[in-house]
């Protein structure tokens, strides 16, 4: 569902070096696959997220989702692709502070076009599935950093994505917290999410099934986890 071919991203500020951020990196993930990326900082960890995420372009090779060349395709359609595609989970929860937790799951599908009663059942339906049906009205102050971060996730399934990105999912958090969101990724997966996760955790990249580490804007291994 997700196949990468030498992938290069160069940033060019105008001075004569350019920066090679990722270089030529190939990789396929499959449906259902939980896969985490990891390296130490100035890797390219970010670089190859943002790609992923259609945040940015490349400036050579080619990135397919679900069979679809995304690499040439303009700011409008890569707005659509990160919609209705791709589901974002950040470090720091990204919530609206004076809305509902209701409300918050319900930003992506009130850009993506869906009625009123529509997106209320399949918010209502989201948060249930991460353990929060009953916090419907609560806003993010009132409620902790990891249930922040489950509502993150509960925004993230809202359009029912192709993929699930998470950027540093439990950098915020502590240990006990962590390994909760570490269980819920490890549910979603299991009802047949793919889940791509970035990571600088040992905890959280080796509860995934596949590790991609990042070296300087290369691919040095791609690890299956037992």
């Amino acid at each position: 569902m997700l196949e990468v071919k030498d992938l290069s991203k160069v940033y060019n500020d105008g001075k004569e070096i350019a920066v090679k951020a990722l270089k030529e990196v190939s990789f396929t993930i499959k449906d259902g696959e939980m896969v985490a990326i990891m390296g130490p900082s100035g890797s390219g960890k970010s670089t190859l997220m943002h790609l992923i995420g259609c945040l940015d372009q490349p400036t050579s090779g080619q990135y397919l989702l679900d069979n679809e060349d995304v690499s040439l395709a303009d700011e409008n359609q890569l707005a659509v692709i990160r919609n209705k595609r791709i589901g974002f989970v950040f470090q720091q929860f990204n919530l609206l502070p004076r809305r509902s937790i209701l409300h918050n799951v319900e930003v992506p599908l009130i850009y993506a076009g869906v009625g009123r009663k529509e997106r209320r059942i399949r918010a209502k339906d989201v948060l249930e599935k991460v353990g929060l049906g009953h916090r419907l009205d609560h806003y993010p102050n009132e409620v902790s950093g990891g249930q922040k971060q489950r509502v993150a996730i509960a925004r993230a399934l809202a359009n029912n994505p192709s993929l699930i990105l998470a950027d540093e999912p439990t950098g915020n958090l502590d240990s006990e917290t962590e390994n909760e969101i570490i269980d819920i990724f490890h549910d979603l997966n299991e009802q047949g999410h793919t889940i791509v996760l970035v990571t600088h955790s040992k905890k959280v990249g080796h509860s995934a099934k596949r590790i991609l580490h990042l070296l300087d804007g290369e691919l040095v291994e791609d690890e299956v986890v037992a």
